[in-house]
C-alpha cells in the first residue's frame, strides 16, 4: 500500500494539495507512490540535479534549481515499470506567468524568454513597452528553464490535468 501524502501532511499540521511534480515519461502518477520503491536511482541519475526527495522520500522535480532536459536518464535508471519512453509527450506540464511578473510592475525583464529554448514565451510590446509574457502552450515543453531564472518567482510549471496554467 502506498503512502497517502495528503494524510501524512495533515498529521504534521500541514494542509497540502498533491502538487508534486513527478519525472517526465511516467506512465501515470495516480499509483506512483504504490509502485515507486524510493531507491533514489532517478535522483542520482538526473544530470541537472532537479530530482529531489520529496514528502515521504518520493522523488519529485524541483524547477527552482534548474531545468529538465528531457534526457530520460531518470527513466533509464529506474528498475520499476513506471516509465514509458514511447509516449509522444514526456508530460502534460506547461509554464504559466503570474501577476507578480516584473513587466506587470513596469520593470523590463525578459529572463524567462531568454532561457526558453523552444521560444514558447513571447513578449508583445505596446506604447508603454512593458507587457507581460505570453506562453504559447503548444510550443512549451514544460522543461522549467524559465522558473529558476525569474527574479520575481512569477513563473510556475503545472500539470494541465490538475487545473494548472
Amino acid at each position: 500500500m502506498g503512502i497517502d501524502v495528503q494524510r501524512r501532511a495533515l498529521f504534521r499540521g500541514k494542509v497540502v494539495a498533491s502538487n508534486a511534480i513527478r519525472m517526465p515519461w511516467l506512465k501515470g502518477t495516480e499509483d506512483f507512490t504504490e509502485l515507486c520503491t524510493r531507491c533514489n536511482q532517478c535522483v542520482t541519475a538526473c544530470p541537472t540535479g532537479i530530482i529531489k526527495n520529496g514528502d515521504g522520500g518520493y522523488p519529485e522535480v524541483d524547477f527552482s534549481v534548474g531545468e529538465c532536459t528531457l534526457c530520460s536518464a531518470c527513466a533509464e535508471a529506474c528498475d520499476e515499470s513506471l516509465f514509458d519512453l514511447t509516449q509522444l509527450s514526456p508530460w502534460d506540464l506547461k509554464a504559466g506567468v503570474s501577476e507578480n511578473c516584473l513587466n506587470q510592475q513596469s520593470v523590463y525583464c525578459r529572463s524567462c524568454a531568454e532561457s526558453c529554448e523552444p521560444e514558447a514565451i513571447q513578449f508583445s510590446f505596446n506604447s508603454t513597452l512593458f507587457v507581460s509574457p505570453a506562453v504559447n502552450l503548444s510550443d512549451c515543453t514544460g522543461c522549467g528553464a524559465c522558473v529558476s531564472v525569474c527574479p520575481a518567482k512569477a513563473i510556475d510549471v503545472k500539470s494541465l490535468r490538475s487545473g494548472g496554467v
